[in-house]
């Protein structure tokens, strides 16, 4: 799909169709697209929770202020953030020294700018982790368009709770859910509401 007409296609689906479900291969298919999205040096700091299973989409629903969309769509995305994704321990490190980016002294002085600077609080290890599985939460919901698949994204879920009920440490974030499956087509959205324009939300220095 041509990308302006898929940014202006795409929508947050309120209503998803209960009877189309969506294939484990085009779920691996968006998912392999989308960690084409950036992130600072390439650490990718996300994770993936694939909640599909009826059982598992009604355990969510009641952690998710019971969104009706939960239960309804196919499948719902938890993407979660890693707060520690930067640290010496993530292998895209070893990628980097096996195809001669960075050495083993450059690789260093990496990792003490990000300890020492970049991520030394942990409200700045947080906006790493939630600033990054953005990118890829919004990737996946442009890939998905592309295949004809809707989503809808979600911040109205108890965090704790979801974070209990997958055994999620505490080193990581529970950034957004984004519910995705086939528009209900019996179902009518709101048209869009207004975006600001260019000259309200712009200066240039």
């Amino acid at each position: 799909m041509e990308f302006e007409k898929l940014l202006k296609e795409r929508r947050s689906a309120t209503f998803f169709d209960k009877n189309k479900d969506l294939t484990n291969d085009l779920i691996k298919e968006i998912i392999d697209l989308s960690v084409l999205a950036p992130s600072a040096f390439n650490t990718q700091p996300w994770e993936l929770i694939i909640v599909k299973s009826p059982k598992a989409r009604k355990d969510l629903y009641e952690k998710a202020c019971k969104q009706p969309k939960v239960l309804d769509a196919p499948v719902t995305l938890a993407i979660i953030g890693k707060k520690n994704g930067y640290k010496r321990d993530n292998p895209i490190w070893d990628e980097k020294i096996k195809n001669k980016i960075l050495d083993n002294e450059s690789l260093q002085s990496y990792m003490d700018m990000c300890e020492n600077s970049l991520y030394n609080s942990d409200i700045k290890k947080t906006s790493y982790a939630v600033r990054n599985a953005s990118l890829f939460a919004m990737t996946i919901m442009f890939v998905a368009k592309s295949k004809g698949v809707s989503t809808h994204p979600m911040i109205g879920f108890n965090e704790e709770a979801v974070k209990e009920l997958y055994s999620i440490s505490k080193d990581k974030v529970v950034v957004m859910l984004i519910s995705m499956g086939y528009f209900d087509e019996e179902k009518k959205l709101f048209p869009r509401e207004k975006r600001f324009s260019f000259e309200k939300i712009s200066k240039i220095y």
